[in-house]
């Protein structure tokens, strides 16, 4: 369990997402009323815990198909804005909300900020973080979870394709071939559709999850029984599908070390109210990601909506 310093001062019951939407609808600017009200969440989650805090969200929920909503190389500028001025001595809080991304974008990501922080960071997870998202938060000491929060299988895919899937299928294709040549013609049409090295880029998009996910679980836990820990966030056949969640029971049935957000009452009040504005700024305005620290720095990426 976390030592965590609570600060009499914070309100056990912070505002919901009805209650903070209400509020900031009464104000000509509401870009301005979410901006003070993020402020005052990172205020209490810092009051709390005495960590910096970095929030990396992004709007895929909202917009699907928005640019730049998932983990990607200019996220490393991003960063850089972020840990600016931080204390480094004090460690990290990355609270996480991504659908994934890029794994290589992912590993440079995660050796900055290991480097930077010496390794002291722990991942909250309000609501979601798949795929390249999850392993940032293998990457982490700690993963702090609600009830309500969810990681997933970090099997990975290319142009929206699992690659386990497509492994899976040439497989599949060669055993049935084997048994029923006259079926050739069939698989020939199906296989055609891939180009001629996108089998082994997929072997190898698989070994390269598997690899860094090894790496980073066993820096925090030596012991940790990794055949596990794959066998439910790296084997398609458990999982079935890319965007299956795994609640926070799953991830601690699997070895990793998780702790509940419920038994920090306040920090979790706090933490889901600053969840709510974020969620609130991506249905009000074309925004796919922020990146932003306890002390204001700020990253923002906006978007050109199409009619």
């Amino acid at each position: 369990m976390s030592i965590i310093k609570y600060c009499s001062k914070i309100r056990l019951i912070m505002p919901s997402w009805s209650e903070i939407l209400k509020d900031v609808d009464q104000y000509s600017n509401a870009g301005l009323e979410l901006d003070k009200k993020r402020k005052e969440f990172f205020n209490n989650i810092y009051a709390i815990t005495g960590r910096n805090i970095i929030a990396y969200y992004s709007g895929w929920l909202r917009r699907p198909d928005a640019p730049h909503i998932s983990i990607e190389d200019q996220d490393k500028n991003a960063f850089m804005t972020a840990v600016y001025k931080l204390d480094k001595r004090r460690g990290l809080d990355l609270i996480l909300h991504t659908p994934g991304g890029d794994i290589a974008a992912t590993e440079s990501i995660v050796a900055y900020l290991k480097g930077l922080f010496k390794g002291d960071i722990r991942a909250f997870i309000p609501q979601i973080s798949m795929s390249a998202g999850t392993m940032m938060s293998m990457a982490c000491k700690e993963i702090i979870m609600g009830e309500q929060s969810s990681l997933g299988p970090i099997d990975p895919q290319m142009g929206g394709i699992a690659c386990q899937a497509v492994i899976d299928e040439f497989m599949k294709a060669t055993e049935e071939i084997k048994i029923n040549p006259a079926s050739l013609g069939l698989w020939q049409t199906i296989i055609s559709k891939y180009h001629p090295t996108f089998l082994t880029a997929c072997e190898n998009a698989i070994s390269w999850s598997a690899q860094l996910a090894e790496q980073w679980l066993k820096e925090v836990n030596p012991d940790i029984d990794i055949t596990r820990v794959k066998d439910v966030f790296l084997n398609h056949h458990n999982s079935y599908s890319h965007s299956r969640h795994i609640s926070k029971q799953g991830c601690k049935d699997a070895g990793l070390n998780v702790t509940d957000l419920e038994d920090m009452p306040e920090l979790q009040d706090a933490v889901l109210s600053l969840h709510h504005c974020y969620m609130i700024t991506f249905d009000k305005f074309p925004i796919s990601k922020i990146v932003e620290n306890q002390m204001g720095g700020c990253y923002v990426q906006n978007y050109s909506v199409n009619n």
